[in-house]
This record gives C-alpha cells, sequence and structure tokens, in this order.
C-alpha cells in the first residue's frame, strides 16, 4: 500500500470526505493501529503486522507527520522528519519542529493566498516575522521562542535544499561571524558558513533564573507538601502523594538531571541502599538522556533514603493492588523483564533488548515479573500503579505553583529552574574549594592539581550532560550577578546629603516669622 495513503489514514481523522480546515496540524504516528470490529472497505489492504511494517520502512512510533488543510499527506515535505538528523533527535525535538514548521505553513496557507512550501520565498519569511514579533495584531512572540521557530524552519528548508527538492532557502542568510571566544585563523575558517539573517539577536542568553535552596525548600514544603507557609501541616491541603512529589524533586534538585531524564528512570537505575552512605551514583544511560549525553549522577545519601522509603512504601502499595486487580496482565504489547537480576526484557516477537538501551516510550510498555508477579519497570508510578509521563509531571508543578500563589508565596518554579539551582549551587561550592585550594599552591603544584582534578566547569559541564563547556558558562554570569547582589546589599546608602533640607527646618519650626525681623 502506498506510503502517502497509509499516512493519511493513520492521522485518525475523518474516514469520509477530507475536511477542509485552514490551518495545517501536526499528528504523530501511532505504535499500532486499531481494529474496527467489521472490516472497512478502505481498510483490507493496511498491513496486518503494524509494528512490523513500521521496523521495515524504517519509522519509528510516535514519528510526526503534518497534514495540509485539506487533509493531504505531502511525502516530500514528511520525509523530513524521516532524515537521519530528525530520528536521532529525541522525540520532544522532533515535535517541537513540528509546531514550528507547522506554524509557518499555515501562516502561508492563511495569509499568503495558500502559498505553499515550495513556493515560499525570503519575502514570505520576513512577512512572517514582521507578523510573529513586531505586528500589533500578531502573537509578539519573544527573542528565544522567535529564535527556535528560526532554526527549525532553516533546518527544514536547508535540508529540502540539500536533497534537490528546493533550489533555494526562503529563509535570509547572511555570513557567520565567530564569536568572542573563536579566535585564530583556523577558528575563523571552522566556522565559515551562513547562518539565519532573521535571528532576534536578542534573546536573553546570560539571564539564568536562580532558585536558592531556602527559598526551594519554601516551594517544595508548600507547593508539593501541603504545608503552610509557617512550614506546618495544612488542614485544606488533600494531596495523597506529597511524599512522592516532593521526593522526585529532592532528587531533581540535587542531581540536576532534567524532567524527561528523571521520569523514565526505572527501578534498575535508582540507587536503593541507604546503607552506604554518602553520595550514591548511578549511570544515566543514553538512550533517554538528552542528545545521548550519558552520564554518572550522583545522589545524596538524605535523598536516596527518600527513595527507599517511597519504593518500600507508597510504591509497593499501589502496585500490589494494581496486580490484584490485574491491570499488568491487560498491558498491551509489554516489554517483560523475566529476572529481575538480569535487566534484559522479551517483546512480543521474542527478541531480547537490554533495559538500558529502551527509550522513553518503550521503558512505559516495561514490567518485571517478580516473586510477587508483575510489575512497572519505571520507577515513578501514579495511584493507580502506572508510570507517570513527563506531561504528569509537569501538571503536579503547575498545581503546586497555584497552591503557593493561594497561600501567599510569590515563587513559580518549574522543572528545568531545579536544574538551574543544582548547576549555580554546584559550581559555586567547587569554584570556592578549587579556588582555596589553588591559593595554598606555587605555581607547579597549581598546574599539576589541575591536571588531576581538572576544572570545576568542566565536572558541571559533565554531570549536566552538556556537549559543550561553553553552554554551561551561562551559570558563571549567575554566579556574577549572585555575587553582585550581595556586595550591593552591603554598600552603605551615603549618595543621601545628611544634613536637612532648607524645606524640612522650615516645616519644623511653624512659628518662625516670614519676612525680616522686627
Amino acid at each position: 500500500m502506498p506510503r502517502r495513503e497509509i499516512a493519511s489514514r493513520a492521522g485518525g481523522r475523518d474516514y469520509g470526505a477530507p475536511v477542509i480546515s485552514t490551518a495545517w496540524t501536526v499528528h504523530y504516528l501511532p505504535g499500532e493501529l486499531p481494529r474496527p470490529a467489521a472490516p472497512l472497505p478502505f481498510a483490507v489492504d493496511l498491513p496486518r503486522d503494524w509494528d512490523g511494517w513500521l521496523v521495515e520502512c524504517g519509522v519509528p512510533p510516535r514519528t510526526p507527520f503534518l497534514l495540509s488543510p485539506q487533509c493531504e499527506y505531502d511525502v516530500e515535505l514528511n520525509e523530513f522528519f524521516r532524515s537521519p538528523g530528525m530520528l536521532d533527535a529525541a522525540w520532544n525535538t522532533q515535535a517541537g519542529y513540528a509546531r514550528d514548521l507547522c506554524a509557518f505553513l499555515t501562516f502561508l496557507w492563511t495569509a499568503r493566498e495558500r502559498t505553499t512550501w515550495r513556493e515560499a520565498t525570503e519575502s514570505d519569511h520576513l512577512a512572517y516575522a514582521h507578523w510573529r514579533r513586531r505586528d500589533p495584531d500578531g502573537p509578539r512572540i519573544d527573542h528565544a521562542t522567535w529564535d527556535r521557530e528560526v532554526a527549525a524552519q532553516n533546518r527544514f528548508f536547508a535540508w529540502q535544499v540539500t536533497i534537490g527538492m528546493l533550489r533555494a532557502n526562503p529563509v535570509p542568510q547572511r555570513e557567520r561571524r565567530a564569536s568572542p571566544t573563536e579566535a585564530g585563523c583556523r577558528a575563523r575558517r571552522a566556522v565559515a558558513g551562513v547562518t539565519p539573517a532573521t535571528y532576534s539577536h536578542g534573546a536573553d542568553r546570560e539571564k539564568i533564573e536562580c532558585l536558592p535552596p531556602a527559598s526551594y525548600r519554601l516551594w517544595r514544603d508548600v507547593g508539593m507538601r501541603g504545608f503552610t507557609p509557617q512550614g506546618l501541616p495544612s488542614p485544606r491541603f488533600r494531596g495523597r502523594w506529597s511524599a512522592r512529589n516532593a521526593t522526585f524533586c529532592d532528587l531533581m534538585v540535587r542531581t540536576g538531571m532534567r524532567l524527561a531524564e528523571q521520569s523514565a528512570l526505572t527501578v534498575f537505575e535508582v540507587p536503593l541502599a541507604c546503607e552506604l552512605g554518602g553520595y550514591q551514583r548511578f549511570w544515566l544511560p543514553p538512550a533517554i538522556a538528552k542528545g545521548g549525553s550519558s552520564r554518572w549522577i550522583y545522589a545524596p545519601a538524605s535523598v536516596v533514603a527518600d527513595l527507599v522509603a517511597y519504593a518500600e512504601i507508597d510504591r509497593t502499595a499501589v502496585i500490589a493492588q494494581a496486580r490484584d486487580r490485574g491491570d499488568y496482565r491487560r498491558w498491551r504489547r509489554p516489554l517483560v523483564v523475566e529476572d529481575p537480576a538480569r535487566p534484559v526484557a522479551r517483546t512480543v516477537r521474542g527478541h531480547r533488548i537490554k533495559v538500558s538501551q529502551l527509550d522513553v516510550d518503550q521503558r512505559l510498555r516495561l514490567l518485571v515479573d517478580g516473586p510477587d508477579g508483575l510489575a512497572p519497570g519505571v520507577f515513578w508510578v501514579s495511584e493507580y500503579g502506572t508510570p507517570i509521563t513527563r506531561s504528569t509531571w509537569k501538571d503536579l508543578f503547575r498545581t503546586a505553583n497555584l497552591r503557593c500563589r493561594a497561600q501567599g508565596v510569590p515563587l513559580w518554579v518549574h522543572a528545568h529552574l531545579l536544574r538551574h539551582a543544582y548547576a549555580v549551587v554546584t559550581l559555586e561550592q567547587l569554584q570556592r574549594g578549587h579556588i582555596a585550594a589553588l591559593a595554598t599552591m606555587d605555581g607547579r603544584q597549581r598546574d599539576h592539581y589541575v591536571r588531576v582534578f581538572g576544572d570545576p566547569l568542566d565536572w558541571l559541564r559533565r554531570r549536566l550532560g552538556h556537549a559543550s563547556v561553553v553552554t554551561t558558562q551561562v551559570y558563571l554570569h549567575a554566579l556574577a550577578e549572585l555575587e553582585m547582589e550581595t556586595r550591593m546589599a552591603l554598600v552603605p546608602d551615603s549618595w543621601e546629603d545628611p544634613r536637612p533640607l532648607v524645606s524640612d527646618a522650615a516645616s519644623e519650626d511653624v512659628t518662625a516669622p516670614i519676612g525680616p525681623a522686627a
């Protein structure tokens, strides 16, 4: 069956005549197709083995694709999402590219007389830039959002030019300039090329939010635990999983993991040996680390103790209830670990794959067949014993923020802010110890010390999973801002003249005669 027809039907929209709309839409290829009770005329040619067909065509489930306002599937356009660079990207990156490209295509359709992506010109992109950023009736998006959209659209059109589908990129280009950190002729030659000319150059790349430990504890206790701002249990709080949610946040703020990374951890990766004390490290596999940035994660003993308590009490209780209901027996296409001591999963086809190689979506279908029966492989589970998705965690953060607002706590925290807090606090501690150690050494000893223990900024880069230390350098600006705030608070306020003003003196002596003395 032609790929165009299959993908059109996989969108899950109308089976009848196409519905004409005014916008392009984003869809995601399903992992499996529902089977109708009665055969439909057009479904007889659909592949019986849908997931096998996806593997044969090299299309992972949840791959995004776009449909036109006329419900048409453009093969050449959607081939972009099957390019090697996109297939290797994280799913949220693919979804973001699809949404940003969809926005531009919708603008071409609605505001540029149904111009197609093949007909788009630089004037179309400039008109789109004006509407998105400066038009009083437009969305007036910020610099960072616009730069992200330009990057996605530029990558799509540049790829189409590379494979010969387009003659020119409609995103205006300019010659790339070397950054201040790139010096020398060799570096300038290495960065030669072009870059989109419509970047805003106004994004706040040095603006890093920081959440001090005291502020974090206040937000966690009020928002996640349901305490009052005074630190007492609130009688109005009705949450049932405050300990689990607080432990999740503590692990994030003390390790710097991303939300997508931490929510995908399995029972084979989370450290659960609290008797060891100190910091316990575990390996974050490349299958769930952003950009394949696998690395060691260091969890403090206090957080490990909370993880153990959650695993042995709350998690065990909800899994037992779900097991009694037979929920796990009804999972479709599960990946089962038959030996809990050997983290290797078996697929429904009988193939075996290491748990460390499972991506985020596959981990949601992971079951472990232990002594008491089946249980989810993902560590964080809901009150129904099912894995908690990233979107659910985002909702919990929003609920916590609203709870803080209702209690008069002026804190609004998102998951990535906890990562920023970890980075700033860790870098400050490392820098302080590094400088103190170097101060007691001579030149030769300092050189040896740096070679052995490295640079604090590079150590933090590895913990955060950054590919380049340039990305990590933004936290140096946060440290500089904190230092300046401290110094400014200590500066005496000596701008005002301590002598009283003439008007003040006159107002104090209301009985003084006006005019020359008698």
